[in-house]
């Protein structure tokens, strides 16, 4: 079956769940008209479902090439780019003044769903073109942005983010890269970077690398890392392109999924170095990567929610028609679909209500990163920056796990037909493995939430968000509503297990950081059932009182998420408070 973009659903999670309504209203929008947006999501949804959808199967199955440091992408690949850039849809969100339109990041964050949702190997480059844009946007300098600014905001080039190497994974502080400075006031850069992600292919005539090395006399660790241009074309004074620059694909790796996403092996310095130019100051790379990264993670994310829906749609259709056995009480001759089943009906909701969970929490994410860059307050906009880096781990990790337990899920339902590939529920499985790893592996998002942003000015954004949720329960409780079932009580109980687990653990960063540490990984899962679990109770009310056209399907798909995922935050708490020494403890169980 082919992607349809569940426009309804983007759009209540995005103006009521993750506040653009709100903030839109509150005028920290400026002069944004979120009326726009439902046209923007219907073209986003068309082009998906006509060009990039029919393109997911394609490229899977044929993958890419590479043939003397020439990578040819699957068929259809390119025009189907150029056909993206021609409709404007990589410079929704790029900076007006360099040829981007200047809509709101949370609206292009539910085009980045969508794009991923019915091609997520072609979703990948556009992803890190944009991660490119707001690195170069905010840290190069004027002669850069002229240059190179606007041809990256259209896409007419790709940007490709470079960082690891094959001693220099999670610790970005061991890269070997080097960079020698040339009497011209350029660079000359010199290395092997691994796991590049489109970071050669031929759907456009130049690449814009931007590349981590380090001086020969910079300090060591990440304090003396340097970010530099490469670009793949050296560009000449009038625009035009020039010659070949010393950086070149060496290899590509053969992959469990994302088989139409060419992931290279990059060589720098095999003719002298390849010429860089400096992104920000020396020694500051990793303050201008953080900005292409914390794009970039919630771009995965919402990959995550991409992959997750996609997944949902082919297991509900195969559910309505595939039949096998009788539903208990049924008198009718032959076989029932799959979908009057209980077990399968359970499983169906587990899909869509996480999906809906992980969607809004990025979509939030989106939201406070767009208020604290757009409203004129300072304090308005220094508090948005605060919530935008205390979700970005919580958008990441849950989302991305979600898209594998919802893949995972959607393989169950097509039963012995997902283990096979006609199908394409595998696809799904495959591709959603790597967004849990790449950009920063889920186990270091959690690290993150827990060492640096749950304490950060004393907690006081964690409280913040937690009064909002409190008010969310609240409103759950007194409206009476017995479609809501248990709702409140459980999202009650989850909200105090967060509580008091967050607590907890700022006192454990303190005298046993090790014992924090062990828990960091269901700690964000907590936190991430009660901040979706709430969300989702939000939009409830919201089409309840909005008059929504089907407001007790939201209602619903609250109550089962409260019910069956919310409610595991009181043992996800035991779990982080009473389970501490079993991880630290267990050198013994590991030793051989």
């Amino acid at each position: 079956m082919t992607y349809r973009a569940p426009i309804n659903d983007i759009l209540l999670s995005l103006n009521h769940g993750a506040g653009l309504a709100a903030a839109v209203e509150a005028g920290h929008y400026g002069d944004f008209d979120g009326d726009i947006t439902a046209a923007v999501l219907e073209e986003a949804g068309k082009f998906a479902s006509d060009v990039l959808a029919p393109l997911n199967r394609v490229g899977d199955e044929h993958g890419i090439k590479l043939d003397n440091g020439k990578v040819t992408t699957a068929p259809g690949w390119p025009d189907a780019y150029q056909r993206w850039t021609a409709a404007g849809w990589n410079a929704v969100s790029g900076p007006e003044a360099f040829g981007g339109q200047g809509l709101p990041l949370a609206v292009n964050a539910a085009c980045t769903e969508i794009w991923s949702a019915s091609n997520v190997a072609f979703g990948l480059c556009p992803l890190l073109t944009l991660s490119a844009i707001e690195a170069l946007d905010a840290h190069g300098s004027a002669e850069l942005k002229k240059t190179y600014l606007e041809k990256l905001v259209t896409g007419e080039w790709t940007g490709t983010m470079q960082l690891t190497e094959p001693n220099a994974g999670s610790d970005v502080g061991a890269l070997r890269t080097r960079a020698e400075r040339a009497p011209d006031g350029t660079y000359r850069i010199k290395g092997t970077k691994i796991f590049i992600t489109y970071g050669e292919h031929d759907m456009t005539d130049n690449i814009v690398h931007f590349v981590l090395a380090r001086l020969p006399d910079a300090p060591s660790g990440t304090k003396g890392i340097s970010l530099f241009l490469v670009p793949k074309f050296l560009v000449n004074a009038d625009g035009s392109l020039g010659e070949r620059n010393d950086i070149h694909a060496s290899g590509v790796e053969h992959k469990l999924g994302m088989h139409a996403s060419p992931t290279c092996t990059m060589t720098m310095g095999d003719k002298g170095g390849a010429i860089g130019y400096l992104i920000g100051e020396e020694n500051q790379g990793m303050r201008c990567m953080f900005t292409m990264m914390n794009q970039a993670r919630l771009g995965v994310g919402l990959e995550g929610v991409g992959i997750a829906d996609r997944a949902y749609q082919q297991a509900l259709a195969y559910a309505q028609e595939r039949r096998q056995g009788k539903a208990i009480g049924h008198k009718s001759d032959g076989m029932d679909p799959i979908i009057v089943h209980p077990d399968v009906k359970r499983m169906l909701m587990q899909m869509r209500s996480m999906t809906a969970a992980a969607r809004t929490i990025c979509y939030a994410t989106a939201v406070a990163l767009d208020v604290s860059v757009r409203a004129k307050d300072a304090k308005v906009r220094a508090e948005a920056a605060a919530r935008g880096a205390l979700l970005t781990p919580i958008a990441k990790a849950f989302s991305t796990d979600i898209g594998n337990e919802v893949a995972y899920l959607g393989v169950q339902i097509h039963g012995g037909m997902g283990f096979i590939e006609e199908t394409g529920a595998a696809q799904h499985y495959r591709d959603a493995r790597i967004t849990s790893i790449y950009e920063g592996t889920n186990g270091i998002q959690s690290i993150d939430l827990v060492t640096r942003k749950l304490g950060a000015n004393g907690g006081a954004s964690v409280w913040a968000l937690l009064d909002e949720l409190a008010a969310v329960v609240k409103q759950v409780e007194t409206s009476n509503d017995p479609a809501f079932g248990t709702t409140g009580a459980k999202l009650r109980d989850a909200h105090a297990a967060l509580e008091r687990t967050s607590k907890w653990l700022l006192e454990r960063l303190a005298s046993a950081p090790n014992e924090a540490l062990a828990g960091a990984t269901p700690y964000l899962r907590l936190f991430a059932a009660t901040l979706g679990g709430c969300m989702l109770a939000g939009e409830a009310l919201a089409a309840k009182a909005n008059g929504e056209a089907e407001p007790p399907r939201y209602v619903a798909l609250a109550r089962f998420f409260a019910e069956n995922i919310a409610v595991q935050a009181p043992s996800l708490e035991k779990t982080v408070t009473e389970s501490a020494e079993a991880v630290t403890g267990a050198d013994a169980v590991l030793a051989g």
